[in-house]
């Protein structure tokens, strides 16, 4: 796979891309009274749920699916309506040639982001990225920037933005509910089991294992590398932090209403873990800006919950307190008095019709999570993790998105891609 752009991907075949004849006048418009023509790239479980849910929508219907897991393939069209009417693909080449679709939804492992969603821009499609939508900072902003370019509305998988509890939240501390606030915290409590130590084998047959690795550096299969588990490497992704953590992340940084944070501070490890995780089971990370601190906190060794809450936000104000938990809901707690519930909890199917519905109106504006506000929460999360490697507090340039007079940690806010899979350039 050839370092892709637009005019490339356009004009040329490039290593198994579809000739420009099959894609000249793509347009991925849909007309206001069909539906939407939708494919699903990644199958796991989130990938799965896609499936079900943008296929139970009246309004869209999907047509493709792309794993390199033919097992999974099977089962995700298997909870449609329609099963048989859906083409299968072990390549997501095949559903960008396809100049019917009109949108596609990826639910890959994370270091597959950003290439197919940058690639599906390229070939005129709308695209719903799951969070995180890059697996480092660089891809981030190549994301945001190839959306800017291309107009096509992209929307980040952080769906607490379309949640009523969350919308209430945030108008709650717009209106001065708790006064002046200054710090949030973002808070991923849970119990994650442990992974033990697997051992190198062949991967599983019919499995494309290769195209699996895609930029990643060539490993031999375990299976601790493969479905879910791969969260905890590095080379594929992004820590818990980056997983759970971003919801948490982003809902706090929408409460504060900032940005880039000015500083990261951060610090983290394996205290629970005693087996192949490479990414931390402990950590806390400090963002600093001029008027209040937003804090990250992860235990992925609790079974039970703490204040009443799992993962979930909190925001500390001079009269109180507004939290949110995404499976109970929003609480305003004013000093002296008993909590109030004031909106409920995460709405995912309310997310995933905002994008179908922009999707039909051709109208990125009105995108409950834009890329570009998820790059940022993203972001935040892989500078997190950068401090936590790096062993220090970070300065951030807010306008490049890099640390202030750090090498080292600037080393990491990209990755190098292997020959055949390097990052797609949107030109």
């Amino acid at each position: 796979m050839e370092n892709l752009t637009r005019r490339s991907f356009l004009k040329t075949t490039g290593a198994g891309l579809a000739a420009a004849s099959a894609l000249s006048g793509v347009t991925a418009k849909a007309a206001a009274s069909e539906r939407v023509r939708h494919a699903v790239i990644g199958l796991g479980g989130q990938g799965k749920r896609h499936t079900k849910g943008f296929a139970a929508m009246d309004i869209c219907e999907v047509v493709a699916v792309c794993d390199v897991d033919p097992q999974r393939r099977d089962a995700a069209v298997a909870v449609t309506p329609y099963p048989d009417k859906i083409a299968k693909h072990e390549d997501y080449r095949r559903i960008l040639e396809d100049k019917t679709i009109d949108s596609v939804s990826i639910a890959t492992c994370d270091h597959w982001h950003t290439p197919i969603a940058i690639a599906a821009l390229i070939a005129g499609k709308h695209v719903y990225v799951e969070k995180p939508c890059g697996h480092n900072v660089h891809e981030c902003q190549a994301l945001v920037e190839a959306a800017k370019k291309s107009g096509k509305c992209v929307q980040h998988g952080t769906q607490a933005r379309s949640g009523k509890g969350v919308i209430a939240a945030v108008q709650a501390l717009r209106e001065g509910a708790i006064g002046k606030v200054r710090m949030a915290k973002a808070i991923n409590q849970q119990l994650r089991a442990p992974i033990g130590r697997a051992p190198e084998e062949a991967p599983p047959p019919g499995v494309n294992y290769d195209m699996w690795l895609g930029p990643a550096p060539v490993h031999p299969f375990t299976k601790n590398r493969w479905h879910y588990n791969w969260h905890w490497f590095w080379d594929y992704g992004c820590g818990d932090i980056a997983n759970d953590g971003v919801h948490e992340t982003d809902v706090a940084r929408w409460g504060l209403g900032v940005g880039m944070p000015k500083r990261v501070s951060a610090s983290g490890g394996q205290l629970f873990y005693d087996d192949d995780h490479e990414t931390p089971d402990t950590q806390v990370v400090m963002y600093e800006y001029d008027e209040c601190y937003l804090m990250y906190e992860m235990r992925l060794w609790c079974d039970y919950e703490i204040g009443g809450m799992e993962n979930g936000t909190v925001f500390f104000g001079d009269k109180g307190t507004i939290s949110f938990d995404g499976g109970k809901g929003c609480f305003l707690t004013l000093k002296g008095e008993e909590p109030k519930q004031i909106g409920g909890g995460h709405e995912w199917e309310t997310h995933v019709r905002n994008f179908i519905e922009c999707v039909k109106a051709n109208d990125k504006s009105k995108l409950n999570a834009p890329i570009e506000e998820g790059a940022i929460s993203a972001t935040m999360c892989h500078m997190g993790n950068i401090s936590t490697r790096v062993g220090r507090s970070l300065a951030v340039d807010t306008n490049s998105w890099s640390f202030v007079g750090d090498d080292d940690a600037n080393k990491l806010l990209k990755r190098e891609y292997r020959k055949g899979y390097e990052l797609p350039v949107y030109a």
